[in-house]
């Protein structure tokens, strides 16, 4: 186990430092955000690499399962992102750190973000040091919830750019779709999918300590990074928060008076 998890952190450290350089010559750290899926991919497979590169089928499907993710992920935030500068938050810490950016930066996005990526990844590396018996049931079910999340987030994700893409949709709430019945599809679709790698690792011996990547995704969703940090940005206006009164913030469920809903689309990313 020892020699899987470091070949992880050794490709998360490398991978790290250099979006930190990558990052800071360009003068835009929200470039991190495009390497967060790949970066499970290059610590999966160093610590698959380290630990000898066994044939076993469940680390074998998770890490095809992550590859889909990750792709799907990357590009999309790299699409989103092309022309558009450094993102918000990003720019608000480096208002708010002044001469110490730099080092904060280091520390607080990208050295953070691997841990971060470390933890999350822990179902795939647990499985990896110990791939454990044949098909159980929760492998079924875990590729079920992964299945599940996965087109939650995919099908928001390009429902929201469809949105974008139309010539009215300048300034306006997304409510259409799978953002009729949840404010943040996506960010449900990422805790789903997360889920699904867990019970795909309990397959594996000590699966159980699997548990910390989804707690850690719900609560950087719910009450960190995601949801709150997004929403803080569109608190009073006054579309939005006709939206927010009657649609869930987070799990899928019918509005709860549709007449009251407005109509239309977001014009930045309420993702």
């Amino acid at each position: 186990m020892t020699v899987v998890m470091l070949g992880a952190a050794v490709a998360l450290l490398l991978a790290m430092n250099a979006m930190f350089v990558i990052g800071t010559r360009a003068g835009d750290n929200s470039l991190i955000d495009i390497a967060y899926g790949p970066a499970f991919v290059l610590a999966c497979l160093g610590a698959w690499l380290a630990g000898g590169a066994e044939m076993h089928f469940r680390p074998l499907l998770m890490l095809c399962l992550l590859c889909v993710w990750a792709v799907r992920l990357g590009l999309h935030i790299g699409l989103r992102h092309r022309g558009r500068g450094e993102d918000f938050r990003y720019r608000n810490f480096r208002q708010e750190w002044g001469e110490t950016f730099v080092w904060r930066s280091f520390l607080q996005v990208y050295m953070l973000q691997g841990l971060v990526v470390f933890l999350v990844a822990m179902p795939v590396l647990l499985a990896i040091s110990w791939p454990g018996p044949g098909l159980v049931w929760t492998d079924i079910l875990g590729t079920a919830l992964f299945a599940v999340g996965f087109l939650f987030e995919a099908v928001g994700d390009w429902q929201l750019v469809r949105f974008k893409q139309g010539p009215d949709s300048k300034g306006r709430i997304m409510t259409t779709g799978l953002w009729r019945y949840t404010r943040h599809p996506n960010y449900f679709g990422e805790a789903l999918l997360w889920w699904g790698f867990f019970f795909l690792g309990l397959g594996s011996e000590h699966g159980w300590y699997g548990l910390v990547s989804p707690v850690l995704i719900g609560f950087l969703l719910l009450k960190v990074s995601g949801i709150p940090m997004l929403e803080e940005k569109y608190r009073g206006q006054p579309e939005f928060e006709s939206y927010k009164k009657v649609t869930s913030a987070f799990f899928p469920w019918p509005p709860r008076n549709s007449e009251a809903r407005p109509a239309g689309g977001d014009d930045t990313d309420l993702a």
